[in-house]
């Protein structure tokens, strides 16, 4: 399971690689670039889904099949 995912700003293209919260969802991020706040798009559950190079840990773990995975914060 990847713990860390690169969130990338729509409006400004800043990058930041950001450690992603195990237990909870962040629907809210505030880039570092240009102070946009992201949130999540509509069908995702947190900011990760949506700008991250790497889905959320629950995603993960959904799409691995592993027991325990499922919707973020569902």
């Amino acid at each position: 399971m990847q713990l860390e995912s690169t969130l990338r700003c729509p409006s400004c293209g800043h990058e930041r690689l950001e450690r992603m919260p195990q237990d909870a969802c962040q629907f809210f991020y505030d880039c570092t670039g240009c102070g946009t706040r992201l949130k999540p798009k509509a069908g995702d559950c947190c900011v990760f889904c949506s700008y991250g190079s790497v889905p959320c840990p629950p995603i993960q773990a959904e799409e691995a099949g592993e027991a325990g995975g499922g919707p973020c914060c569902g």
